[in-house]
């Protein structure tokens, strides 16, 4: 059975430092690539909107994700709320940019992941970790120390902080990386998001280095990379240069899910003047999702995705 790498740190009182090396990070916040340098020590708001504390919109077993999370009793998902992107098309928008959660203690939240354990759930599953690494860090000390014994996952857009990465080497077992675009014009149109491309291709990189391709044991993941690709209309996504850094410059045999659930929501919906609205208000076309898997296909990507 497979031990969690995060324990090991808690016995060695490595885990406290990094909960340290983490928070320090929230003085002048460089949580993330924005840097905004406000202080969220003392409850100062910046681009993601978080201070101090966590704030959780939900929690529970969720049976929607890979099949290798999800297993037979659900991966255990935390909604966190905010985001440090603005993706004009954002599925869970009133989580992310409406802010709708509530402020927990980090004992809370090391709470709710004790009782997702307890459910049977396979993994406990941060979406939207990025701009509350420490105070996760802070959770995963405390829950820990109660008794948690199964993997972490770090389900992120991708818009993460190498430095910040670099401190969550050996806490999280699996990475679930965004492949958003293959284009920073794109990126900064449709996510807001300065430089995307070039901080997510280095992100996804050092999340490679830290826990290599997937591994899955009697069906389910236990550790590794899973990178999430949403195909978009019109190839808005840049789909074929993101398929080409992840055989190239990762791994031929990373799991790659290429989504084709894009469907109009979020801000795009009532934004007319949007220079993307007329392509972002109609769904991906059977045969956009076949070139786009065709195209995983000739650079050798090969787990994670099925033909259409």
């Amino acid at each position: 059975m497979h031990r969690p790498s995060y324990l090991r740190l808690l016995e060695t009182g490595e885990l406290e430092r990094r909960v340290d090396a983490a928070v320090a990070l929230l003085s002048s916040c460089r949580v993330c690539p924005r840097e905004c340098g406000i202080d969220r020590l003392n409850d100062e708001a910046g681009y993601c909107r978080s201070g101090r504390l966590p704030v959780v919109s939900s929690y529970g077993p969720h049976f929607g994700e890979e099949p290798p999370l999800v297993g037979r009793h659900g991966s255990g998902t935390i909604f966190l709320a905010g985001c440090n992107m603005r993706c004009v098309f954002c599925q869970n928008y009133a989580i992310s940019q409406e802010y709708c959660g509530r402020e927990v203690s980090c004992g809370e939240l090391a709470g709710m992941m004790m009782e997702l354990c307890k459910q049977g759930c396979h993994n406990i599953n941060f979406v939207s970790p990025t701009h509350f690494v420490p105070q996760i860090l802070e959770a995963v000390r405390i829950a820990a120390g109660m008794g948690l014994d199964i993997p972490l996952v770090y389900n992120t857009g991708t818009y993460d902080s190498v430095e910040t990465l670099k401190i969550l080497d050996g806490v999280f077992d699996i990475y679930m990386p965004d492949a958003k675009y293959g284009s920073d014009k794109l990126a900064l149109s449709l996510s807001d998001a300065p430089g995307y491309v070039g901080i997510m291709k280095d992100a996804i990189l050092e999340m490679q280095r830290q826990v290599g391709d997937l591994v899955v044991e009697d069906g389910i993941a236990v550790k590794g990379l899973l990178i999430r690709h949403l195909v978009l209309p019109e190839n808005l996504a840049g789909s074929e240069e993101v398929f080409r850094f992840i055989a190239g410059n990762v791994s031929r045999g990373a799991y790659m899910n290429v989504m084709n659930q894009y469907r109009p929501c979020g801000r795009i919906v009532g934004d007319i003047h949007h220079p993307h609205h007329r392509e972002l208000m109609q769904g991906i076309t059977s045969r956009e999702y076949f070139e786009a898997i065709t195209a995983a296909r000739r650079y050798g990507l090969h787990r994670g995705f099925f033909s259409p």
